[in-house]
């Protein structure tokens, strides 16, 4: 994933030390921020994650990201959803629900630019990983701290092809 500098004592050079430091003191720096704010570190992981399922442009980090917080929109209105229909129908909530999340998000898979599925997916699990109550704070709690996430990733890449002289 981290671009990759050819030379042959790579482990001796400065270059790749630098190269190799610079995505953890990102990672870091985002993860002191996260917690910092009082935020999850899960989250902030995956927006990094999310960033990494796209292209490395910033306009390819930025529809990554989008498509990651609409899969954490997605996970806190099917968890909403589920609450209201398990009153009235119990367990078997889960099936509608998930089978209209899942339609959603397949049917997306065709609309460029926000066609990430797999980014999608890591939304979702942020958000029910949070084990947060679903609401609008919640959301835009995990949506920010994914941003950070995402954010750093990007930075940490570009940071990264400049050592390695890309």
């Amino acid at each position: 994933m981290s671009p990759e500098i050819k030379t042959a004592p790579a482990l001796l050079s400065m270059r790749f030390n630098v190269l190799t430091l610079a995505a953890p003191a990102t990672a870091a720096t985002a993860a002191t921020t996260s917690a910092t704010l009082g935020w999850p570190g899960r989250a902030m992981i995956m927006g990094w994650m999310a960033f990494f399922t796209g292209g490395h442009s910033r306009k390819d980090a930025f529809f990554s990201y989008i498509c990651l917080a609409m899969g954490i929109a997605f996970g806190t209105g099917a968890a909403l959803a589920v609450g209201g229909l398990t009153p009235v129908i119990g367990s078997l909530a889960f099936g509608p629900v998930v089978f209209v999340v899942a339609m959603i998000v397949e049917s997306l898979g065709a609309l460029s630019p926000i066609n990430n599925k797999p980014a999608y997916f890591l939304g979702l699990i942020t958000f029910f990983a949070a084990h947060q109550v679903p609401g609008v704070t919640v959301f835009l709690k995990l949506a920010a701290v994914a941003a950070i996430g995402s954010v750093a990733a990007w930075l940490a890449y570009r940071w990264q092809s400049f050592i390695a002289g890309r």
